[in-house]
């Protein structure tokens, strides 16, 4: 029997979010991103916004150029992340089968129960319509690959100042059919330069692609090859993911203003170290690979990576390791535009821990707790006591 695989994907959901608690936004051009003035970007548009050409990751300046009287609300990701733990409990409620994607889509496979897929989607759209005012569109097929791309192309279908709520389904039998007419971007592993080599070879859809014989596009592609003709074929055998394994965790700043001041350099280095550490304490992970990341004003971007013998998740460790690199490639007074942290290898760590470990992690486990309890300024690191004193002088 075919499978019945539901891909769902919450509409706009940072914006939709925000509606939530302010109803006055319905129907207008709003978005969450950051300030113009520092060089923010747009993380989420509503339907209104993107109408006049507004959509996430492009440049508030730009956003608002496109549409002048675009009102840009400041991310409250704490309370994204509460909505989207309730829907994913939902969803986890009505299958085992559950792929968590990201903060607002998922997979889920259900195979095993008695309704169709689309009964089965209309209903989870009514439930999280109702029970927590979100919109959200499902794409419903045989496979995770399919039931995506349905998803994506059900969406863009509705046009309009309102989220799609989107049903899209793809019957068993007619995969290929439905693929066929796309830009063969549409696919999964398919990017830019990808795209280019098949345009050169006169391959612009997915059905032209289908037509390839697969020995050829071996040949071309090597392994790739075999998975671009399965795919634009529409067949999928990925299975369900239950339990994702987080690759990497990162964080960046981008400044308002060009910094070449060492010491506030190294202020925000710790700040963000902090936060990945409390990130990876939270996620019960540890990292082994630290990594540095700076933009200059002319925007090169430099990466600087270390790879350690002991997986790490103390903030005081993951800045230690970014200092070092952070010596390696800033030069002094060189202005920095964009400054990042990040860590991957990412594990589950070991439950045999010495006692200075495990003393260091009570000790942060407290410091944690105290700012989740009083505000993130509760407990300081000495040094921006120092600066603060400097600049009340």
């Amino acid at each position: 029997m075919p499978r019945k695989i539901i891909h769902i994907d919450l509409d706009a959901f940072f914006c939709e979010v925000e509606a939530l608690k302010n109803p006055s936004l319905k129907g207008i051009p709003y978005a969450v991103g950051g300030k113009p003035n520092e060089r923010g970007v747009i993380s989420s548009a509503s339907y209104a916004a993107r109408g006049f050409g507004v959509h996430s990751a492009m440049p508030t300046a730009l956003a608002l150029k496109k549409c002048p009287g675009l009102l840009v609300i400041r991310s409250d990701y704490r309370t994204y992340e509460e909505y989207s733990r309730k829907v994913m409990k939902f969803l986890k409620d009505i299958t085992p089968l559950f792929e968590q994607v990201s903060i607002d889509e998922a997979f889920l496979d259900v195979s095993d129960l008695p309704d169709s897929g689309e009964e089965i989607a209309k209903k989870i759209q009514v439930q999280i319509n109702n029970d927590l005012g979100l919109p959200c569109s499902c794409g419903i097929a045989t496979n995770k690959l399919v039931a995506k791309i349905a998803n994506d192309v059900g969406k863009q279908a509705i046009s309009g100042v309102n989220p799609p709520n989107a049903i899209t389904n793809v019957h068993f039998g007619r995969e290929a059919e439905f693929l066929a007419p796309l830009p063969v971007e549409r696919l999964w592993g398919v990017g830019k330069k990808t795209s280019e080599r098949f345009a050169r070879l006169g391959i612009t859809t997915i059905g032209e692609l289908a037509e390839v014989p697969e020995s050829e596009l071996k040949r071309i592609f090597g392994k790739s090859g075999s998975e671009f003709a399965q795919r634009a074929k529409g067949i999928d055998e990925q299975p369900i993911i239950l339990n994702h394994i987080q690759k990497s965790i990162s964080q960046e700043r981008t400044f308002a203003k060009d910094v070449n001041d060492e010491q506030y350099l190294r202020r925000v280095l710790f700040r963000l170290s902090e936060s990945i550490g409390k990130q990876l304490r939270e996620s019960h992970l540890t990292g082994k690979t630290v990594k540095l990341k700076l933009r200059w004003p002319d925007f090169t971007t430099l990466t600087r990576q270390m790879t350690l013998t002991v997986p790490i998740d103390q903030d005081l460790q993951i800045y230690d390791v970014a200092s070092i690199l952070f010596d390696k490639i800033w030069s002094k007074k060189k202005a920095v535009r964009l400054i990042g942290v990040g860590i991957n290898h990412l594990e589950s760590p070991s439950q045999q821990l010495s006692l200075w470990k495990d003393s260091q992690n009570q000790l942060q486990l407290a410091v944690d707790n105290l700012r989740e309890r009083f505000g993130e300024h509760a407990i300081v690191h000495g040094s921006d006591i120092t600066h603060q004193n400097k600049k009340i002088k």
